[in-house]
């Protein structure tokens, strides 16, 4: 009968080690990306500077070209249905929704030529990130300061109206099936990247901005639904409970 207790003791901490390891390869791998991005983003940073001499949008190919890189350290693979519709002639305003940190892999394999990336003001004092992001023509906005932020935002509406810009939608698929927080693991996986139909803003004004927002918000989250049910190649699916991030 003494066996019994034992036996239970020892399964428990063999779950215990199971799940400490997991949580431990999430950190790792957690913690390898960053210092992937500090790592490249230095490298990355003296190659724009000997190619282009300082900060130009050119310099974007030259990043975008090391960010893609990282999928192979981690086995990811980007679908990306419907790219033709960022390579047409014509200016346009990219929205896409956000996860996580790894968002920045899937941007980088559609972003057209010379488009300009608008961030958060902090990013700039990341270091050799912030060089590079600077190096890369990206405009920092400061948040924390709601007049700047709105005026950059208000001059690109203008300009929308103004060019008849129109909205280009990017959606990627939940990483729910590969890549969790809350239960720690971080696997390989695919994701599907869809840029949906372009949404014109030819013929609107300040009034049309709140129905404008909706009727992109809709379509992505319609979207994100849609791509998000297809099985991963681990046999998993982003899960009924998923919500589409903002």
């Amino acid at each position: 009968m003494e066996l019994w207790p034992c036996l239970a003791a020892a399964l428990l901490l063999l779950l215990l080690l199971v799940q400490l390891s997991r949580a431990a390869e999430f950190y790792a791998k957690v913690a390898l990306y960053c210092a992937l991005c500090f790592a490249v983003s230095a490298v990355a940073s003296l190659v724009c500077l000997l190619r282009h001499g300082g900060r130009t949008v050119e310099n974007m190919s030259i990043i975008s070209w090391f960010v893609r890189s990282f999928k192979y350290f981690y086995g990811l693979r980007f679908e990306v249905r419907d790219q033709h519709r960022l390579q047409e002639a014509r200016p346009c305003v990219i929205v896409s929704n956000h996860q996580s940190i790894l968002d920045m892999m899937g941007l980088m394999e559609v972003l057209p030529e010379r488009c300009v990336q608008i961030a958060k003001r902090e990013l700039l004092f990341l270091g050799p990130v912030g060089l590079i992001m600077y190096l890369g023509g990206v405009f920092f906005i400061n948040r924390q300061r709601s007049s700047t932020a709105m005026t950059v935002m208000a001059d690109l509406g203008e300009r929308m109206v103004r060019e008849n810009v129109p909205i280009v939608p990017v959606v990627y698929s939940s990483f729910f099936s590969f890549y969790n927080t809350k239960k720690k693991f971080f696997t390989s996986g695919t994701v599907t990247v869809q840029v949906l139909e372009a949404i014109p803003t030819s013929g609107l004004t300040v009034a049309d901005v709140p129905a404008l927002v909706d009727t992109c918000h809709r379509a992505m989250r319609t979207t994100f639904l849609h791509i998000s049910k297809t099985p991963q190649e681990n046999g998993a699916t982003a899960g009924p409970g998923v919500q589409p991030a903002q």
